[in-house]
């Protein structure tokens, strides 16, 4: 371990046993946030290192990649289930976008402690960079505010690389090559999250799970006739799963349903059985 990171590891303990100080004022444990992730292991460890008091709480998405439960369970973490599953979410308000994400209040972004570490890295996004300046922070949640502590704030992902190497981390399989080699530029996350720039990859790999997430959407337009959605999508979940994943804008949308010089009209459900090499036949 580099003397750099040394410091960041010793920053990191100190910060975890302030945070351990003050919930215990209230009665409690820390909640450690795991994800299932590399950056939740690492806190994981830092948190045994410091011997603070605990509580390792994985909240289940019901869409995070297949490994993720079992992965939680080998690392003794408490697995949270949700108040409605991903797809029962879907039924009700229809498929989440970027700019309605309410999938994340509902499945992960609620409050348990009132104290939290949150594996957070500025490395991750330019939004990150902007957000999170400090690592202690107050954020109001579902059901309260909660005191997060972020450890791994500064930390880049060769000192998350070389902390799992130093301390033999075993992470999730889906961060090993087929030779057992480690890969930190992975990320785990929910398949077919809509922020994610490998979205229409997601549901290339796991067509089955898109085929119930238009099975969900259909039921919520069919049971919510008078909403803009269906009036905008033709009643259809294909057009508007079609809609999400291939255009930009919804002007684009009604210009590829324009028929074209042959009189051709563009067939959502046919475009997407096409380019995801499923049927998608709602049975």
């Amino acid at each position: 371990m580099t003397e750099e990171l040394q410091k960041k590891v010793d920053f990191a303990i100190k910060l975890l046993q302030a945070a351990e100080k003050e919930a215990a004022k209230v009665g409690q444990p820390v909640e450690i946030c795991y994800s299932g992730g590399k950056d939740s292991d690492v806190i994981l460890e830092l948190a045994r290192m410091a011997g603070i008091n605990y509580r390792a709480i994985y909240k289940n998405t019901t869409i995070d990649p297949p490994g993720t439960i079992k992965h939680c369970k080998e690392k003794g973490v408490e697995i949270r289930k949700p108040v409605k599953t991903f797809l029962e979410l879907v039924r009700e308000k229809g498929v989440p976008t970027r700019r309605a994400r309410f999938c994340c209040e509902v499945l992960k972004e609620y409050k348990v402690l009132d104290y939290a570490v949150v594996g957070v890295r500025k490395s991750e996004s330019t939004a990150r960079a902007k957000r999170y300046k400090e690592p202690e922070i107050c954020r109001v949640l579902a059901k309260g505010k909660v005191r997060q502590y972020l450890p791994l704030l500064n930390w880049t992902d060769l000192d998350i690389a070389d902390f799992i190497a130093d301390r033999n981390i075993k992470c999730h399989p889906l961060y090993y090559d087929e030779q057992g080699n480690f890969h930190v530029e992975r990320r785990l996350g929910c398949i077919g999250c809509p922020l994610s720039s490998k979205q229409k990859e997601d549901f290339k790999k796991y067509p089955k799970l898109l085929k119930q997430v238009i099975k969900s959407m259909q039921v919520c337009i069919d049971e919510h006739p008078q909403r803009s959605v269906a009036k905008k999508f033709n009643n259809s979940a294909y057009d508007v799963i079609y809609f999400d994943l291939f255009t930009k804008s919804y002007q684009e949308y009604v210009e590829k349903l324009q028929p074209d010089l042959f009189g051709n009209t563009l067939n959502c459900k046919e475009y997407l059985e096409k380019y995801f090499g499923i049927n998608l036949d709602l049975d």
